[in-house]
């Protein structure tokens, strides 16, 4: 598992295991985003081994599965209000991280620069500068 932060209290991850969440809960993290729909892999990681490992460990687990080139206003509502509510430092998965660094940009629209927002993901390799029109618009709303 690697960690990747993208801003103060958020951090992406590629596909996590159920034996990562003791690393997860002691690198200080109180919420776990899945943003990877149970479709795309085996039932051993799938979202209900993951919650269970992640409750299991006096977390919060938040399911928010994300289509790759489907992301809906579900998916970046889900996520803003997972950051919001959380009591802590939040890190969400998904096959690489790139979907979970998406769905937080247009989910932080309007607070904070759109440069930041993109340079952000741009850190590892996530190319978010196609959704700059989208973040632009999200955060005149």
């Amino acid at each position: 598992m690697e960690i990747r932060p993208i801003a103060d209290g958020y951090a992406v991850s590629p596909q996590i295991t159920p034996e990562d969440v003791a690393a997860i809960r002691d690198a200080g993290f109180t919420t776990v985003v899945c943003n990877r729909p149970d479709g795309e892999i085996t039932p051993d990681v799938q979202a209900e081994a993951i919650r269970a490992a992640v409750e299991g460990a006096g977390l919060r687990f938040v399911l928010n599965p994300v289509v790759g080139g489907a992301i809906t206003m579900e998916n970046v509502e889900a996520q803003g209000a997972a950051l919001a509510e959380a009591e802590g430092p939040v890190l969400a998965y998904c096959a690489s991280g790139n979907r979970s660094s998406i769905v937080w940009a247009l989910s932080q629209a309007g607070t904070r620069p759109t440069d930041e927002l993109i340079d952000a993901g741009a850190r590892y390799g996530y190319q978010l500068e196609q959704f700059r029109p989208t973040i632009e618009q999200l955060a005149r709303r």
